[in-house]
């Protein structure tokens, strides 16, 4: 593993001279910490830090090719997070029905043939869980995951269509040291759209190989254990860095708060004491307030689970209840006329009153509320 260091320290915008052996770029410092818990410390991946530059977004996402129409958003805006990608026309105006989980950041040099030269960082330190280095296996191509301990929980940093891996799994990488180079690897990516896929990501469900195979396994099979991009649910990190650089103390729980919106709640039966997320993630359950993982399973809380999602999929509450339930039940938060499978990432059919899960919401509810066979 080479030993640069890409140390992006922000302060006040200003880009410093780099050091012998040493790259330094500043702007913001990206640091939070609240009495000890939740703490996040972040650096951009690469050199690339028009995020920050008042109209940088041309110059930080790389696009992909649409033609755009009056009232559509610039290609460039496809490589932001969200719902960013397959433009529709409704009665209600444009909308976009395709997420894009994570953020695709441009390269700043290139060969004369084209292929980018962009070194990657890690965004934080932490240890390289898996590495895929083929390249027809998986859309993200050759890609890169590394945990960090964040506070209590960990995460999960994914860098993807990478073309040279410097890393293998089990290394322990320092904040900013080379992982690989930006690439084009993986399907739907060609040398002109080169970029940095990137994601922070949440992982849903220990036991993931057991859910594909009720699930999936007639499908393809799973190359990728647990670190399918299937079971990494990824978060606005485009926002994280815009929210640190306004809240250095920020909490992973002050962040889902302020940028998720709960669109729709689901209601599942009990299988465990506690669904298997909470064991990574107990902040997500306030009746989990006080308790850790390593003091053990806690007392059954109730019959059943109220879960709450964002549009996107992503669990951002859970609560205990008493009802006795026999299968999910659903409830959209935020009613409308449009097709809510353009509003949910596939997730709900129907508009207006008349809603339901789809098979592929259906999934990703066992996947989640389903117990782990490790705890």
């Amino acid at each position: 593993m080479r030993e640069n260091v890409y140390c992006i320290m922000f302060s006040r915008g200003r880009i410093l001279a780099g050091l012998a052996g040493l790259v330094v770029w500043c702007g913001f410092s990206l640091h939070a910490s609240a009495q000890g818990e939740h703490e996040i410390s972040l650096i951009l991946p690469t050199e690339n830090t028009a995020i920050f530059e008042e109209g940088g977004g041309p110059e930080f996402y790389m696009h992909t090719y649409r033609q755009e129409r009056p009232g559509e958003q610039p290609g460039w805006t496809a490589g932001k997070y969200g719902f960013v990608r397959n433009v529709r026309r409704t009665s209600s105006g444009v909308i976009y029905s395709r997420f894009h989980e994570g953020i695709d950041i441009r390269p700043l040099r290139r060969t004369r043939r084209g292929d980018p030269l962009d070194e990657i960082g890690a965004i934080a330190e932490g240890e390289v869980v898996y590495v895929n280095n083929g390249t027809g296996r998986s859309n993200y191509g050759r890609y890169i995951v590394i945990e960090h301990q964040w506070g209590e929980s960990p995460y999960y940093s994914l860098y993807a269509h990478l073309g040279r891996v410097s890393v293998e799994v089990g290394d322990w990488v320092d904040q900013g040291n080379v992982i690989g180079v930006m690439g084009y690897s993986g399907r739907g990516v060609n040398r002109s759209r080169a970029h940095l896929h990137l994601e922070v990501n949440l992982m849903l469900n220990e036991s993931f190989n057991d859910w594909y195979h009720d699930h999936l396994k007639d499908a393809a099979p799973n190359y990728h254990g647990i670190f399918n991009g299937i079971n990494l649910t990824g978060l606005d990190i485009a926002q994280l860095y815009l929210k640190l650089q306004e809240n250095p103390n920020l909490t992973m729980p002050e962040f889902l708060q302020e940028t998720e919106t709960p669109f729709f709640e689901v209601k599942v039966p009990v299988e465990a004491a506690i669904p298997n997320m909470l064991w990574r993630y107990p902040w997500l359950c306030p009746e989990l307030e006080g308790w850790r993982p390593d003091y053990g399973t806690p007392f059954e809380m109730g019959n059943s689970w109220k879960i709450t999602f964002a549009a996107s999929g992503l669990p951002i509450k859970f609560e205990p209840l008493d009802e006795v339930l026999d299968e999910p039940e659903l409830n959209v938060l935020q009613r409308s006329s449009i097709p809510y499978q353009y509003l949910t990432n596939g997730l709900v059919r129907g508009r207006g009153n008349d809603f339901s899960l789809t098979t592929s919401g259906l999934r990703r509810i066992d996947l989640i509320s389903r117990p782990s066979l490790v705890h």
